[in-house]
């Protein structure tokens, strides 16, 4: 390696993991440089979360970054940690400040088949990350009344319309989003596509919402038309747009192959159903593409916490160790790719081949082998698979 990944530690069995992962599967095959940020809970209780933000800067500094899960605190964490403060999540944070998209793939392999029979490829989920019901406004009306959208401008005018007449209870709800957000998101959905060489699909409803969905749609063939289009062409991939609703019915009867971008809270829920039907959010990659070309990879699951106290309590865990494996690959990858390291990227992509092909094998996790279509399939522990992964690669490489 030329360049350092940026390594962001994380919470939990995931971070017992990420250490298992490191000295049995990456450090005595390959040259590892990473500029190291510890994220667990407690680091960044220490640091007042200031170490959530030196990571991220520093991403944007190397270009690629490779994150473990983390746990977003709720009021039991605060107790359980002692924490200053309910810390904001660190993937928010991270987001913000790299302004960018999460794009989550889930890992296919022979023995775990889609819930949908014709899907044949992998479907990768666009989401944006910004605005919408996230960053809502809410008023409970409680008597009769006149409600309306309002905006002032710095120059004093004024903007009204009315959004309904109450006459008697109901809620209310403000939602906004930004046109650089908006635009950065359209960038990198477009710029991953060329990434990756695969269609992309947008759809929001814009029939229904003529300002606020219209906008995304028109954002989208700007920049396409303007940027992208004729890069499209000769990488042979397409854009396509429709409503959401007719995007959904079509991704179902697709064989997918292609990324899907979705708004904030479509890609939310659309995000869940993709890695469900595929199998299971442990077998699904997600990287944080930045519109200047900056990538963060994580594991799209948590910090599996129910198997981390198990682990304190000296009990046996088989804890699935794949998407946080190919958290590892993806930035080695891109970084190989980055620095002209063919060397790199041949050996993350002859470590995914030797973790499918230890799972199709028949050695895999208690979680796999509880959906797992293969016979007499092995369970291991979690650090009994990562161990097999490793002797398969060694026969690769060998």
């Amino acid at each position: 390696m030329k360049t350092p990944l940026v390594e962001m530690d994380g919470d939990e069995m995931t971070r017992i993991l990420w250490k298992m992962i490191k000295d049995e599967l990456l450090l005595p095959f390959i040259d590892l440089k990473t500029e190291y940020y510890d994220l667990g809970l407690k680091h960044r209780n220490e640091t007042d979360d200031k170490v959530t933000t030196e990571s991220a800067q520093a991403a944007k500094k190397y270009g690629v970054a490779v994150k473990c899960a983390t746990i977003t605190p709720n009021a039991e964490r605060v107790a359980e940690y002692k924490l200053k403060e309910m810390w904001k999540s660190p993937n928010g944070t991270i987001r913000a400040i790299l302004d960018g998209t999460v794009f989550r793939t889930p890992i296919v392999v022979k023995g775990i088949e889609p819930c949908v029979r014709n899907w044949e490829r992998p479907i990768t989920l666009a989401r944006h990350a910004y605005g919408d019901v996230y960053k809502n406004t809410e008023i409970r009306v409680n008597k009769p009344g006149k409600a309306e959208l309002l905006f002032t401008a710095k120059d004093g005018t004024q903007t009204r319309e009315l959004i309904h007449e109450f006459t008697g209870p109901g809620i209310l709800q403000g939602i906004h989003n930004t046109e650089a957000s908006i635009r950065s998101f359209a960038k990198s959905c477009f710029n991953y596509a060329l990434d990756t060489r695969q269609d992309l699909w947008f759809g929001t409803k814009d029939t229904i919402s003529k300002k606020y969905d219209h906008c995304f749609k028109d954002i989208f063939q700007a920049v396409f038309e303007a940027e992208c289009r004729e890069a499209f062409e000769k990488a042979g991939i397409t854009y396509f747009y429709t409503l959401i609703d007719d995007a959904v019915a079509r991704v179902m009867k697709s064989k997918g192959g292609f990324i899907w971008a979705c708004k904030n809270y479509d890609g939310d829920v659309m995000s869940d159903m993709i890695s469900s039907a595929f199998g299971s959010l442990a077998m699904m990659t997600s990287v944080l593409v930045s519109p200047d070309g900056v990538y963060e990879y994580e594991a799209a699951h948590g910090t599996v916490q129910r198997h981390y106290y198990k682990y304190l309590a000296g009990e046996e865990t088989s804890t699935n160790s794949v998407a946080t494996i190919f958290a590892w690959t993806g930035a080695l990858r891109k970084r190989g790719e980055l620095d002209k390291l063919p060397s790199l990227c041949e050996f993350a992509d002859k470590l995914e081949k030797a973790t499918i092909g230890t799972i199709e094998s028949g050695r895999m996790t208690k979680d796999l082998a509880l959906i797992s279509s293969l016979q007499n399939v092995t369970v291991l522990n979690s650090e009994e698979f990562i161990r097999e992964i490793r002797s398969t690669l060694e026969a690769s490489l060998s």
